[in-house]
């Protein structure tokens, strides 16, 4: 397998995205592969990283965390070591289920979940009023989930 992507594979990808359950059976039967030829791609493909990982999406709701946050972050200084130090203490947060190191009139912007205002309230001093480095903090409040997806779109004709 050569590091271009065939049709074959896009359509592995295509189908795994929508739903990362799908038996080989029904991968081998949308390809139009054999069961090992779609074994052996997919391995290939995770052992190249396009396959970053297989999760399930859960709904936060059900899970009692029925408030979602978006929070830009502005730090003082962004030396290397600062900014790593913030990293991990962003990856250590479960609550915090995005994070993106951004151009603009912040430094990253984060997407968070909490069970209610007071937990949110938490996460806040956790990670922002006890971090010297956060100049400030700005938050809006979801009111509605929309969209929520990290599908990447995949042309399956190229």
């Amino acid at each position: 397998m050569n590091d271009k992507l065939d049709k074959s594979d896009r359509i592995l990808l295509a189908h795994l995205q929508e739903d990362a359950t799908l038996s080989l059976e029904k991968l081998s039967d949308v390809s139009h592969l054999s069961i090992a030829s779609v074994q052996r791609r997919l391995r290939q493909l995770r052992k190249k990283g396009i396959i970053d990982r297989e999760v399930a999406v859960l709904k936060p709701n059900a899970l009692n965390q029925k408030m979602s946050f978006i929070v830009t972050v502005e730090l003082e200084r962004e030396s290397v070591s600062q900014l790593d130090a913030f990293k991990r203490a962003i990856r250590k947060d479960a609550r915090v289920q995005q994070c993106y190191y951004v151009t603009g009139e912040g430094d990253f912007v984060l997407m968070c979940i909490a069970r209610d205002m007071q937990d949110f309230e938490d996460l806040t001093h956790t990670l922002f009023f006890n971090n010297s480095n956060v100049r400030r903090f700005r938050t809006s409040v979801v009111m509605d989930r929309t969209k929520v997806s990290l599908s990447v779109p995949i042309d399956i004709e190229s």
